[in-house]
């Protein structure tokens, strides 16, 4: 029976940890990446809300 780091238990937990650990590192990147998004959108919203309510509001006229 193999016992210390090369037991297969040992790996065997080492390889779940890894698992868990990647599954964890995805979660924030799709986390960052929302976060990017929203920054965005706030700024260009400030930078060209203006333009966007007169364009907006020539289509509802329009309509």
């Amino acid at each position: 029976m193999s016992t210390g780091f090369n037991s297969p238990d040992f790996r065997d937990h080492q390889e779940a940890g890894r698992l868990n650990s990647e599954r964890g590192q995805g979660l924030v990147e799709y986390g960052l990446i929302l976060c990017i998004m929203a920054v965005v959108s706030v700024v260009s919203l400030v930078f060209f809300g203006d333009q966007l309510s007169s364009i907006l509001s020539l289509i509802a006229s329009a309509v």
